[in-house]
């Protein structure tokens, strides 16, 4: 008998655990629709805020020893238009999440009204990009913030709430407490970590914004602890990200706490087939240590008395 890979979560159903992650792909919705059909229970789209962003020059996407960096600086169209895109992807049967910024807790509110009203099945706050100051440095990496943005939302719109954690802070379960006091219906950990490349030839910074976010399978084992010590911490939910290349990583992250995955970086050098690749892996796992169901392994591994 196959093992069943269906999830539920903070009141959302989807048919296997992984989830396109935002940043890729993710705004264009023939591109989502696209990876949905290749197996990817679930899209989250790019962030958008309110008006849009051009984003950084160039160049803003590297790659450095173990993944890359990028320091795209949000560009997004605005969220009028995102709520187009939001919307023909839910018209096909997709279940959609809306990632969303903005520079105060108004504008996060605002923008994540329009994912609603496009059919998104939840929100994602974006609160912890590294590379744009005011709005992730600066908002993810204090408690109190946190609290304020997802109150506000959470006021505001009517579907689940996902907090999306930095890991660059020195006290992750402060944090996510923080989200899960304020209201938020899950979380997820982690968005890229703080990073930077020189060119030595000519003594400068490579990225045109400087710093930028690093991302895949360097970032896993970073991403697999912070799970794990937030799973601790927190009673709601956990959507696992960062690194995750094959069924391993995602069964790694679920055994960490997480209650679905998302991949992100494999797809842009592996392709939307990924996604069937994990979840063929994970149920070839499962069956073989006679699992009946993926939910069963989530937080197997997580014991408090680790911490």
């Amino acid at each position: 008998m196959e093992p069943d890979l269906s999830v539920e979560f903070a009141g959302i159903k989807l048919p296997n655990p992984t989830i396109l992650a935002s940043g890729i792909l993710g705004v264009s919705s023939e591109v989502m629709v696209r990876a949905s059909r290749a197996g990817a229970g679930a899209v989250v789209t790019k962030s958008f805020n309110r008006k849009g962003r051009e984003g950084y020059r160039n160049p803003s996407f590297i790659e450095v020893p173990g993944g890359y960096l990028n320091a795209l600086g949000i560009p997004n169209p605005g969220m009028d238009e995102m709520r187009e895109e939001v919307a023909a992807v839910s018209k096909a049967g997709v279940p959609v999440i809306a990632s969303v910024f903005g520079f105060d807790a108004e504008e996060f509110a605002e923008a994540a009204s329009k994912g609603e009203e496009g059919g998104a099945v939840a929100i994602e706050l974006n609160v912890s990009c590294p590379h744009v100051r005011e709005v992730g440095v600066e908002i993810g990496q204090r408690a109190e913030m946190v609290s304020e943005v997802t109150r506000v939302v959470k006021a505001r719109v009517k579907l689940p709430v996902i907090v999306k954690l930095t890991p660059n802070v020195a006290n992750i379960q402060e944090i996510a407490k923080a989200a899960e006091g304020a209201g938020a219906d899950a979380l997820t950990a982690i968005n890229t970590a703080l990073g930077m490349a020189i060119d030595v030839d000519a003594a400068a910074p490579i990225l045109g914004g400087v710093y930028g976010g690093l991302s895949g399978p360097a970032l896993h084992s970073l991403a697999v602890r912070t799970v794990y010590q937030a799973k601790a911490a927190v009673r709601i939910p956990i959507i696992g990200v960062g690194g995750i290349t094959d069924w391993r990583g995602a069964v790694e992250m679920m055994m960490a706490g997480a209650s679905a995955v998302q991949v992100g970086t494999a797809v842009m050098y592996r392709g939307v087939d990924v996604f069937r690749e994990i979840t063929a892996g994970m149920s070839k796992f499962l069956q073989e240590n006679r699992y009946r169901s993926v939910r069963e392994i989530v937080g197997r591994a997580n014991k408090s008395d680790h911490i």
